[in-house]
């Protein structure tokens, strides 16, 4: 397998940062989910650090399940991300580009075009991070009761994204020749028609703006269970995974690449970007009091609000005993289900109580947290990427810009001290500075005109 040695980062950008109680950090805006300038000094600390993407989340719904919850939450004041992301992309000049759009709630024809516009933008930057919806609340917000099974959303997910390449590759690189002598704008020989008729989706095409520039937008994918998994195999390029301990993210890293594998795929082409939550202090201690002094700004409500949804709310946790154990099993939720078998691991693995459990998910989501002096941080990180656990990672901070800022100040040199991470940008699309190939035009390639 080829792997260069320096690992890939993104940094995920939310608000005022990951953890609950992120929003009440004295060094985070009040307004900042809607602050532009906000994001755009993090963007510019992301692309001065020669980062390799920026990260947007998102869910077309209020996530939290009850009003205690949503009182305490800063998430439901926030930028849609491709809205946001066409802003950064004349702000900064290499950094990628990465936003969440879910294929249960959308139609391709829109995210196509929207992408298709984004990489233009950006001259070559932009990346769509496929979901599908795992959110209770989402599906009444589009004229439904309920979310359609794990299963039926993930077999839209597979035709949808077939669907939007192909509407990608509705015109070849060079179709407009834009001839101000002759008048012809576009070759139509050039040209393509999708035509898509399927199980979920019917779409003719073409799509009105040139292939992006990258051909396709790179995909990022989250897939965790065993559908979401194969899923990733087959379209992920960059795969985002929550691996809270180094075993774990072996395990899934391994399990990934085998089925990409199967499908075709060379292992240099699908890069594992778990998430890194870094609590970074000079010393020990330092950060310690960082993460207590966030506890300190959370709220139980909060807490229990988001266990209850990342455990997919299947267990009514205000009316259990906190101090009991978990126990080894849960009913199976119709949402992230993977989530939800990480949290029931890792609470048999560390032996939780359901206080125990409930802190762990506030905290960290899931992913991997490391409070420590940047040498312990940096420990962690190079030896997931050496044991093959990680191609790089997705780092989180817990607060925005503090925890950030911190990371690229103390974590950033140690990790170019060790020759892990570079020191600037050498080439100019998201792609090229991923180390992934151009997709062909299939058009093109199997030399179709594909037109009536």
């Amino acid at each position: 397998m080829h792997r260069n040695d320096e690992m890939k980062l993104g940094l995920f950008l939310w608000g005022a940062g990951y953890h609950e109680g992120a929003w009440r950090d004295p060094g985070a805006p009040a307004n900042c989910g809607v602050d532009v300038g906000h994001y755009a000094a993090l963007a510019a600390l992301a692309e001065s650090a020669a980062f390799h993407l920026i990260f947007l989340a998102d869910t077309p719904s209020v996530s939290e399940l009850d009003d205690a919850h949503i009182a305490r939450s800063s998430r439901n004041d926030g930028f849609e991300p491709i809205t946001l992301l066409s802003a950064l992309s004349s702000r900064t000049e290499c950094v990628g580009l990465v936003g969440t759009a879910t294929t249960t709630y959308n139609q391709p024809y829109h995210l196509a075009r929207m992408f298709a516009s984004l990489d233009h933008l950006s001259r070559g930057r932009a990346g769509w991070n496929i979901v599908t919806s795992g959110f209770k609340l989402e599906a009444a917000n589009f004229g439904e009761r309920e979310l359609p099974d794990h299963c039926a959303r993930y077999a839209r997910a597979r035709e949808f994204v077939e669907v939007v390449k192909g509407l990608w590759d509705s015109w070849e690189d060079d179709a407009f020749i834009r001839d101000k002598r002759s008048g012809i704008f576009a070759d139509i020989k050039k040209l393509h028609l999708l035509n898509h008729r399927g199980n979920n989706l019917s779409v003719r095409g073409p799509l009105n703006i040139a292939r992006p520039p990258q051909g396709y937008p790179v995909l990022v994918q989250a897939g965790a269970s065993d559908t979401g998994i194969e899923f990733a195999a087959e379209f992920g390029e960059v795969v985002f995974t929550a691996a809270p301990y180094l075993e774990y993210g072996q395990k899934y890293y391994s399990t990934l690449k085998e089925r990409a594998r199967a499908h075709g795929r060379e292992d240099d082409q699908v890069l594992v970007m778990p998430g890194l939550i870094p609590i970074v202090g000079r010393t020990k201690q330092e950060a310690s009091d960082k993460l207590e002094r966030l506890h300190s700004y959370e709220h139980i409500d909060a807490q229990i609000g988001a266990a209850n949804r990342g455990l997919g709310s299947v267990a009514e946790l205000r009316s259990l005993d906190l101090d009991a154990a978990v126990p080894e099993t849960l009913p199976q939720t119709n949402f992230i289900q993977s989530r939800q078998k990480l949290y029931l691991d890792m609470a048999a693995r560390q032996k939780f109580t359901w206080r125990q459990l409930i802190r762990f998910i506030s905290d960290t989501k899931g992913h991997l947290m490391v409070v420590g002096t940047p040498d312990e941080i940096a420990d962690a990180m190079v030896e997931a990427f050496d044991e093959r656990a990680a191609d790089g990672f997705n780092v989180i901070p817990a607060t925005l810009p503090g925890g950030f800022k911190d990371f690229v100040d103390l974590v950033v040199p140690e990790l170019r001290r060790r020759g892990k991470f570079r020191t600037g940008y050498s080439r100019q699309t998201l792609r090229e500075s991923l180390g992934l190939k151009l997709p062909p035009n299939r058009f093109a390639q199997a030399g179709v005109s594909n037109r009536p």
